[in-house]
């Protein structure tokens, strides 16, 4: 880790960089996306279908019957990477998928028309 950042704040530095953001789906990637991120990594356990139109957003399930169950909204099944073998396969795949999407591949949600309500700030402070 190289740094932490508040909400919505812009990455300077090179390295792994944690934000603070809530939990709820949408307000985090807001907040990632106006500190400059052009590409979201979202993992779900539960089937969020989170999708994001200001940048693209590969959508990655934790288990296969996840993946399964949401084929047509989750770009990338990571359940199966439960050895060391399969992590080093399924890392290696997902890094190409993430580059693929990085050079203009459209997401599953992209292809949906999920995302244009996912812009949602964070009211910092007692909400009423």
């Amino acid at each position: 880790m190289n740094d932490v950042i508040d909400y919505a704040e812009p990455v300077t530095a090179p390295g792994l960089t944690f934000m603070d953001t809530p939990g709820y789906d949408p307000v985090s990637a807001t907040g990632m996306v106006a500190g400059g991120a052009n590409l979201l990594a979202f993992t779900t356990g539960r089937g969020s279908l989170f999708g994001s139109r200001p940048v693209p957003c590969l959508k990655i399930s934790t288990t296969s019957g996840l993946y399964e169950r949401m084929r047509g909204d989750i770009d990338f099944d990571a359940g199966p990477a439960m050895s060391h073998t399969d992590q080093l396969t399924y890392g290696t795949a997902l890094f190409e998928a993430l580059v693929d999407m990085a050079s203009g591949a459209e997401s599953k949600s992209e292809a949906l028309g999920f995302g244009t309500e996912e812009i949602v700030p964070w009211r910092m402070g007692a909400v009423l």
